[in-house]
């Protein structure tokens, strides 16, 4: 006969059972799992740093990033901000960052023009120009990116006329081996006026537009949205027109100098307009086909109701399908802008000084801090790639169908 058990002994039959049950249980073994990989994964960033100390220490180098206030020592063939060989490394850092950033927008605006274009295009009932668009997809797609900078730069851009061989070019563009230059606005005096109140008439003439849309809608009458939009732009503009007295731009030409140097206007080197042209064809090839899907998601039905209604095709393309195609269109979009961006890191190749190129070459042969240039890159391009997904992602949600 078992005897009771006596009050105030520990009964450990119940703690058994609570144990088995919470192995049974799904929710601790999900924790559990996540916990073991923390763990594995900070005991392997520990082993590196380990490791990467003890390297360093044979060195005699201590890991750091204070390289960066030490002088450069270096050129940048091309920069838009001051820079001179006897600047940190911070600041050659930041001459980088602002040379791939200038390629990625400016590729970005291209590549979405030229992708937009050649997707419609695409579908165009005219054979000829159907067939030149699929044979820029086909052709852009299906050969290296790489091949296709090296064919803009070696190929056209370096093979232009030079200007030692004929001096007798005149403007107001100039296509020269050394660069294109072209006409470009400067800023008067007054600029900060004019752009002050131009920002201010913008927001009026988007709240107008708000404003006459949701009259149009809730109560049936002529919204008018162009004219109100324009009309507060327009008024902006008089106004810092009288204030100023002058107009905030001129056109600066460019000009050839008895030294056979370019002056004025804008000036692009051949390693940019390659990069830039060569990237924007690329991704827009990608684009093309997005586009081009996004539009044949759209039924029938709506390009017939849009021709019942007496819409052109133009008109109709514009007003109902591409807004309804951008729901499919913006999701991979995003990740053609995300490869653009990180595929400009190939500007090494025809030696534009971008930010993978500074950090990466000279900065990481001067300093042989080679885990903390790669960390400084590894960050930027990081940082760049999230900033693009946040804002695609925020117009994604503004394209997409919202349930009532």
């Amino acid at each position: 006969m078992n005897p009771e058990p006596q009050p105030g002994k520990s009964q450990k039959l119940p703690e058994f059972k609570d144990i088995s049950k919470l192995l049974r249980d799904d929710r601790f073994w999900k924790i559990a799992v996540q916990a073991i990989a923390l763990i594995l994964v900070i005991a392997v960033i520990a082993i590196l740093w380990d490791n990467l100390s003890a390297n360093y220490a044979q060195l005699g180098i201590a890991f750091g990033f204070d390289f960066l206030n030490s002088q450069a020592s270096f050129d940048i063939g091309e920069s838009v901000i001051p820079y001179s060989p006897e600047n940190t490394y911070r600041q050659a850092y930041f001459v980088g960052l602002i040379n791939s950033l200038r390629v990625m927008g400016i590729g970005i605006v291209l590549a979405t023009v030229a992708g937009l274009t050649v997707g419609v295009a695409r579908l165009s009932d005219n054979w000829l120009l159907r067939t030149l668009a699929g044979l820029y997809v086909e052709i852009l797609r299906n050969t290296p990116l790489l091949l296709q900078l090296f064919f803009w730069y070696f190929a056209v851009f370096i093979s232009l006329p030079k200007l030692e061989d004929n001096q007798q070019m005149r403007g107001p563009i100039y296509l020269t081996n050394r660069g294109i230059a072209v006409p470009w606005p400067v800023a008067l005096p007054g600029f900060e006026v004019w752009l002050i109140l131009l920002t201010v008439g913008v927001l009026a003439a988007a709240g107008l537009w708000m404003w006459r849309a949701r009259v149009m809608l809730e109560e049936a009458k002529p919204g008018r949205q162009l004219f109100w939009a324009a009309g507060a732009i327009v008024l902006s503009a008089i106004v810092a027109l009288i204030i100023t007295k002058n107009l905030p731009l001129r056109l600066d030409f460019p000009r050839l100098t008895p030294a056979l140097q370019l002056q004025g206007g804008l000036k692009l080197t051949p390693e940019f307009a390659a990069l830039v042209t060569g990237l924007s064809l690329y991704t827009g090839s990608y684009i093309a086909e997005i586009v081009r899907a996004g539009i044949q998601s759209v039924s029938r039905g709506q390009w017939e109701a849009a021709k019942s209604l007496g819409l052109k095709s133009g008109t109709a393309m514009r007003r109902v399908i591409l807004p309804q195609a951008l729901r499919v269109i913006v999701p991979p979009l995003t990740s053609q802008y995300l490869n653009l961006a990180k595929n400009s890191s190939l500007a090494v190749a025809v030696a534009y000084p971008d930010v993978y190129f500074v950090v990466g070459s000279p900065t990481l042969n001067q300093t042989g801090r080679a885990i903390e240039a790669m960390i400084i890159i590894m960050v930027t391009y990081l940082t760049i790639s999230l900033i693009v997904s946040l804002f695609m992602n925020w117009y994604n949600s503004t394209v997409q169908l919202k349930e009532r």
